[in-house]
């Protein structure tokens, strides 16, 4: 089935149908032209009913506007509203996503009984002592010695790494997986990082350079540093 009424196209799927609305057109025009479209679709009343896609391009419905569609096609009873696809966010999602991805960085010494945590990447120049804690929903990069705790992937994200230019924690975590030293008295490693082997049920150590190679995402990190 394909119909086109200017700014609105019908096609059909194997899921049902997807509605195509020409973000280059008004609104107005659009719920107008909607009507004008469903109703010529020659539907029986013993046909099943249909899902429909529609599809917004760059163009983003208050809910005002999505139930003005939406009432359109409760008069066609055997179209049902799947789902409303658009190619923009709502500002709160993008701020959210924003705050998640973003480098939040310090110039300062985090001693003990201190908690540093924050959302997105962590950017430390400066120490962690023992007894102290330092947690982000992202990865947690160290320009300093790491000798407390961090905890990066804090809120579940299995693909944060660890990294210190002087690695001897007390304890390290990424997501839900923890890693403890070992017993014995051992010195701390230089320039080592941390990621979840390919399991993601074990943290396995290496040299900084390893990332380039198991988290090639992290590669623009200059980049973003650079840029703020």
């Amino acid at each position: 089935m394909l119909a086109v009424k200017r700014g609105v196209t019908i096609k059909g799927t194997r899921d049902g149908l997807s509605l195509y609305m020409d973000d280059s057109y008004s609104y107005g025009e659009l719920l107008s032209e909607l009507e004008e479209v469903l109703s010529a679709q020659h539907i029986l009343e013993d046909d099943p009913l249909i899902r429909v896609t529609i599809e917004l391009g760059n163009r983003f419905l208050t809910e005002k506007q999505q139930k003005e569609v939406r009432q359109v096609f409760e008069k066609h009873n055997k179209l049902v509203i799947d789902k409303m696809h658009s190619n923009l966010i709502e500002k709160k999602t993008a701020l959210e996503w924003k705050e998640q991805t973003d480098i939040k960085m310090y110039h300062r010494m985090v001693r003990s009984g201190q908690v540093l945590h924050v959302e997105g990447d962590l950017f430390l120049i400066g120490d962690v002592n023992p007894g102290a804690k330092v947690m982000a929903s992202g990865n947690i990069f160290i320009l300093g010695s790491l000798k407390g705790i961090a905890h990066a992937g804090c809120s579940g994200n299995k693909q944060a790494v660890i990294a210190a230019s002087y690695m001897a924690p007390s304890q390290l975590r990424i997501a839900d997986i923890i890693s403890r030293p070992p017993d014995s008295e051992e010195e701390g490693m230089y320039m080592e990082c941390g990621f979840l082997d390919e399991s993601f049920e074990k943290i396995r150590m290496e040299r900084v350079t390893a990332l380039s190679k198991v988290r090639p995402e992290l590669n623009g990190f200059e980049r973003r540093v650079m840029n703020g």
